[in-house]
């Protein structure tokens, strides 16, 4: 090892800054908000009313002091307070002068109680940002919640669990359980209830179910929040519009369990799914439910909630970009537009069997964009029905397979044409159904035009 990283605990700590331009700048933000007892000399040429100091330091000023930061173009001067910091007893760094410095400042990620830094001896600072990027990508921001929690209660644990490594057990449980996640994502009071019923019976440890929105098939269309999901679970149980690319973005070696569902064959019933969930939790697995687009947006998502919730499970909910938006957006279709569309509706063409279909008549006025999901089999009562209720024949439609995808088509066309449109083509699931004026907006990937009725 070539660097060493200190921690220095900040409240109180006398921290020096010295420079009136950007780098002193920089350096100053560091420790806003860090309870630092700071004192920031920017030479005599400031203006009245600056809340920096109006001079530069004299020895006797950085008496004390446990850290200076030097931000000047001015070599030998820089060079004289780096002397007299060091004088003074005080750690020194001079911002682009590693010879000047006896310590460099690494890249830092701020989650308040949790800072982790990333250094390269100050040979490299751009690498340091880059390397930090990365790792603050796969980091929760809310973990200093986390943090918190655990000092919170500290003490109790050491009360409960006198024994070091059965303390540590405790604590690799806890922090991979349902307690973690609840901290991180803010909901503290469930957290901590979790934390200490795991306190008192560690043998019932068991992790929260994270119900994850794969958005409609880019990967790249994974948030941060489903990315880091993915890469911490144990448990994958993923449905048909989870493609390959996605599932890829996940640990290795996560168990994968399929699920998925096509029209009038399904696969696994909804209660099985609901019933693995929770048991692949209670025996302490990380599970993510992995659904395509969004999980509240005919995805069925709200029946697994209220199925491990009710089991007494902690529920995660990571939003993903549904079809609507993720697909129009490939197709250069704006879902609302000041001059064509004043309303944008979500509405599935497939309901629950014996239940009643979409009433058409709310929907079929003009400047109204419509996003028909599951709308491929019933492309025809689609069509008749908006017809039927005074939609236009001649309204702009655009059917958009595979969106987002490598495989992605764009197929346009008219209202009154569009169960033609889709017979011809032969268009497959995953597929949906855009109308409106909007529609005749499309601009990419377009393959096949219907003009006409």
């Amino acid at each position: 090892m070539r660097v060493f990283l200190a921690s220095i605990p900040l409240p109180g700590t006398p921290v020096i800054i010295i420079g009136d331009g950007e780098a002193a700048c920089a350096k100053a933000r560091l420790f806003e908000g860090s309870g630092a007892a700071l004192k920031w000399f920017a030479g005599p040429d400031i203006p009245a009313g600056d809340p920096r100091i109006a001079r530069w330091p004299s020895a006797e000023d950085l008496a004390g002091a446990r850290l200076v930061f030097i931000g000047l173009a001015d070599r030998d001067r820089a060079a004289e307070f780096a002397r007299l910091g060091r004088a003074a007893g005080a750690q020194v760094n001079v911002v682009d002068q590693p010879g000047l410095s006896n310590f460099h400042t690494p890249a830092l990620i701020d989650r308040d109680g949790v800072v982790i830094g990333i250094a390269t001896g100050g040979v490299a600072p751009v690498l340091a940002r880059e390397v930090r990027s990365r790792v603050e990508a796969a980091l929760p921001q809310g973990l200093d919640r986390l943090a918190r929690l655990a000092a919170e209660i500290r003490d109790t644990v050491i009360a409960t669990l006198p024994d070091f490594m059965t303390r540590r057990r405790f604590w690799e449980t806890a922090f991979r359980g349902a307690a973690a996640d609840l901290a991180v994502e803010g909901r503290t009071a469930e957290a901590r209830r979790e934390m200490l019923r795991l306190l008192n019976r560690p043998e019932t440890g068991q992790a929260a179910v994270h119900l994850v929105g794969a958005g409609p098939g880019d990967p790249e269309l994974l948030t941060l929040k489903a990315l880091r999901a993915l890469q911490d679970a144990d448990v994958i149980i993923h449905d048909r519009l989870a493609p390959t690319a996605v599932l890829d973005r996940a640990r290795r070696d996560a168990r994968r369990i399929y699920v998925g569902k096509r029209r009038g064959e399904h696969s696994v019933p909804q209660e099985e799914i609901a019933a693995l969930m929770i048991a692949e939790a209670r025996a302490g697995h990380r599970v993510v439910r992995l659904k395509g687009g969004d999980p509240f947006i005919f995805g069925r998502g709200g029946e697994e909630l209220e199925a491990v919730r009710a089991a007494g499970i902690a529920v995660i909910v990571v939003p993903g970009i549904t079809a609507a938006l993720g697909c129009a957006a490939t197709a250069g279709i704006p879902l609302t537009h000041r001059d064509e569309s004043l309303a944008l509706t979500l509405v599935t063409a497939e309901t629950r069997p014996g239940a009643p279909g979409p009433d058409w008549s709310t929907l079929a006025s003009p400047n109204h964009t419509l996003a028909v999901y599951m709308g491929v089999a019933g492309a025809a009562s689609v069509q008749s029905g908006l017809i039927e209720a005074g939609r236009a024949p001649d309204t702009p439609v655009a059917v958009i397979e595979n969106g987002s995808r490598p495989d992605q088509r764009v197929l346009t066309g008219r209202l009154d044409g569009l169960a033609r449109l889709v017979a011809r083509e032969q268009v497959v699931s995953p597929a949906l159904l855009i109308i409106g004026e909007v529609a005749a907006r499309a601009t990419s990937h377009i393959v096949s035009r219907e003009v006409a009725a």
